[in-house]
């Protein structure tokens, strides 16, 4: 009879409290005393390999305490469930190294005045408070949203091909958008410029900038609203079919509907990819000094990809911070946008 069943109910792996932190931290606490001395006395180095000492150390005991103390089961049990949370804490960690970094930097020198001035006029060597990022920030929206209101229709109307209505060419069409997905950002920067800016003579544009970023925005938006669809219940598709309605009407009013949340998140993801791309933008928009909200369509734009690769690329510590700066109010315009998409994500259709 193991100690679970005679100490009452079976503990958890979900349940941490009192016990369990002390359960976790001797045999840590063991594992870092041993891991030290074996690196003290062996050629042993390096903080990696510390790390990964230490931690194959703290596992196996862990282990060994929890397989004693709970039985085989919980032991093994507690073990992966330790190995899992640290894998997640692995993975979490740089991100919020990253963001940490983005924030320290990018809020010395963010001032009310970032958010309203430009950047024409402003001499090379001028202090970090002079000028601003206004023109790189309305330029950011209106490209982003150009694209989105290019691209989306056409993505969601490849995934109801792909997933719907199946036709003899999906073959192809997802050869095609599974090619676009690892597309180079240049190059959609470097097609756009041959057809567009060139081919065309439209010249260098806010408009430019747009179909370039939809070109990248595309296959995301596609093959995730695809797997979006293929979650959908087929036995709402059958009592819709069974009650008379036609293929198209069944897409429009029970699919789509239902799979509008996680056509929201791919519209998101899409966004993401596209709102720090650089490269398809210096051949396609190319920047300016001052803000143009109502030329985009004929002349050069600046957005906050640009101006942050043109502000760090300058010798002066002025245009670094500023570039700081830039990155974090970027930052904050990605997680406006999932916040508002998980709001109206989770609002339901009207019946």
């Amino acid at each position: 009879m193991s100690t679970a069943s005679v100490s009452g109910a079976p503990r958890r792996p979900r349940t941490f409290g009192r016990r369990e932190a002390t359960e976790l931290i001797a045999p840590l606490a063991i594992a870092g005393v041993v891991t030290t001395v074996l690196f003290a006395i062996t050629p042993l180095a390096g903080p990696v390999g510390f790390v990964i000492v230490m931690y194959s150390l703290f596992i196996a005991q862990y282990y060994w305490y929890a397989r004693r103390t709970h039985g085989v089961k919980a032991g093994v049990d507690r073990a992966v469930t330790v190995v899992i949370s640290s894998a997640a804490a692995f993975t979490i960690l740089p991100l919020v190294f990253i963001m940490g970094f983005v924030v320290a930097k990018g809020a010395k020198s963010l001032t009310w005045g970032f958010f309203h001035h430009t950047m024409e006029g402003v001499a090379p060597g001028a202090p970090a408070s002079a000028g601003g990022a206004f023109h790189a920030i309305i330029g950011t929206l209106i490209q982003v949203a150009l694209a989105t209101f290019i691209c989306v229709p056409f993505g969601v109307l490849t995934a109801v091909y792909l997933q719907e209505v199946r036709g003899r060419f999906v073959p192809l069409v997802r050869v095609i958008v599974d090619a676009m997905s690892g597309l180079p950002s240049i190059v959609a920067g470097l097609f756009i410029f041959a057809v567009w800016v060139v081919g065309l003579g439209q010249g260098f544009s806010g408009l430019a900038a747009s179909l370039a970023l939809g070109v990248l925005m595309l296959p995301t938006v596609a093959r995730t609203t695809e797997e979006m669809l293929k979650l959908v219940d087929p036995s709402l598709r059958e009592a819709s079919t069974a009650l008379g309605a036609p293929q198209w009407r069944t897409v429009l009013r029970v699919v789509l509907p239902t799979a509008r949340s996680g056509i929201i998140t791919a519209v998101i993801l899409g966004i993401a990819r596209i709102a720090g791309e650089t490269a398809p933008l210096l051949m396609t928009s190319f920047g300016n000094d001052r803000a143009n909200p109502t030329k985009t369509l004929s002349e050069p734009q600046e957005s906050l990809p640009l101006f942050i690769y043109r502000q760090i690329t300058s010798s002066q510590g002025a245009s670094v911070d500023r570039a700081w700066s830039a990155a974090l109010v970027l930052v904050a315009i990605v997680l406006v946008l999932f916040v508002v998409a998980r709001v109206l994500g989770r609002t339901r259709p009207a019946k």
